[in-house]
């Protein structure tokens, strides 16, 4: 660290060198962190030099005072960069009441802005198999387009689809597709062991199309002599051998989105929803896919229950006779209910809004007169 170094950058490289090593962080997390709070600091701080950690400084004014700064900005943030920087500053003074130098931590006593978590982006079975066929449609037309390129276009085509088949049939992140090694690879088995966030790590499983696709992807990248490159055992190299970036792959993958004619608006990421949703469509158990996804918490799982609702919701509205004489609006919340009563599990009574109980049995069969005004 610089002689010149103040107190605060003091405290918040201790703070990281906390995470990474007590709470085994990511780099990503380390990163974000770091930006974070030094945004903090000079948004609240006339001089880093001035700060004193004490309960006089960081107190819940204070911490009122950063919110309204971070909602006054001239390009307005995102509401989830808002409450992960209102997260970071509350781990932060949480590690500086652990050292003794808070009494309270002022970013727990804090009102965190509220809102609706908007539904994850997601793309119906078609538009999946589409997105997926698109690497070697995209290669096939610029080798026709170059031939000097034929050879890089064949490994890059054969890479691609396979980290999306990869992402699609394990329901992994970016992130852990392109960190995946070898070693940790069972083609046979059709599994992989990923490291996730906060580096826990999980099982996913690989249908026979991902499989395929690795295995073909494996031969290329051996006729392109990289076999024994891999970068720290890394299955996904670039054409230098090197590993692959995250940003490599959401560029390839707007382009990809254009060759299956797809809006440029999803990333890869979309993928992982795909998948979620799918499977709770197909009627798997929800614990079972948060299980899949690597989820700590339920409640993070439940959100693609909804994305199912809707779809659910939208296939009746489009299908069913009776949507068209004003029934849809009432029977979303029953709609809602019963699809949520099969993804739990339950068999035992649901209660309509202003209404008795009724069996799930009798729900299935409740007709237009019956259903809650």
């Amino acid at each position: 660290m610089s002689k010149n170094a103040t107190e605060f950058d003091r405290r918040r490289e201790q703070f990281l060198r906390y995470l990474s090593t007590e709470r085994d962080a990511s780099r990503h997390t380390i990163d974000n962190y770091r930006r974070d709070l030094l945004e903090f600091a000079t948004k609240t701080f006339d001089d880093f030099a001035d700060i004193e950690f004490n309960d006089c400084v960081f107190n819940l004014a204070m911490a009122r005072r950063y919110l309204v700064k971070l909602n006054k900005r001239e390009k307005p943030l995102a509401h989830t960069s808002t409450m992960r920087k209102l997260s970071t500053l509350r781990s932060f003074c949480k590690y500086l009441v652990r050292e003794e130098l808070l009494e309270k931590n002022p970013f727990t006593m804090l009102d965190s802005p509220r809102r609706g978590r908007p539904l994850p982006q997601v793309l119906n079975v078609d538009e999946v198999n589409l997105l997926l066929q698109a690497p070697e449609q995209f290669w096939h037309n610029a080798k026709a387009t170059d031939a000097k390129i034929r050879g890089s276009a064949e490994f890059s085509a054969a890479r691609d689809a396979a980290i999306l088949e990869v992402i699609y049939s394990g329901g992994l992140r970016i992130s852990e597709a392109i960190g995946l090694e070898a070693e940790n690879v069972d083609l046979p088995g059709q599994s992989c062991a990923v490291k996730g966030k906060g580096r826990k790590q999980r099982m996913c499983y690989l249908g026979p199309p991902a499989v395929k696709a690795l295995g073909n992807y494996l031969a290329e990248r051996q006729k392109a002599g990289l076999a024994d490159k891999g970068a720290g055992g890394r299955i996904f190299l670039n054409q230098a051998g090197g590993p692959l970036t995250e940003r490599s792959v959401q560029r390839d993958f707007k382009r990809y989105l254009g060759q299956a004619g797809l809006s440029i608006k999803y990333t890869p990421h979309a993928l992982r929803h795909s998948f979620a949703t799918h499977l709770l469509d197909a009627g798997a158990d929800l614990r079972i896919v948060q299980e899949m996804l690597g989820h700590s918490r339920l409640s993070t799982t439940q959100i693609y229950t909804h994305v199912s609702i809707e779809r659910l919701v939208a296939v009746y509205n489009s299908a069913h006779p009776r949507a068209r004489h004003g029934l849809l609006i009432r029977l979303r919340d029953w709609c809602c209910i019963v699809f949520s009563t099969r993804i739990c599990g339950t068999t035992g009574a649901v209660a309509l809004p202003r209404s008795g109980e009724l069996t799930f049995r009798q729900c299935l069969f409740v007709s237009e007169p019956k259903l809650p005004l």
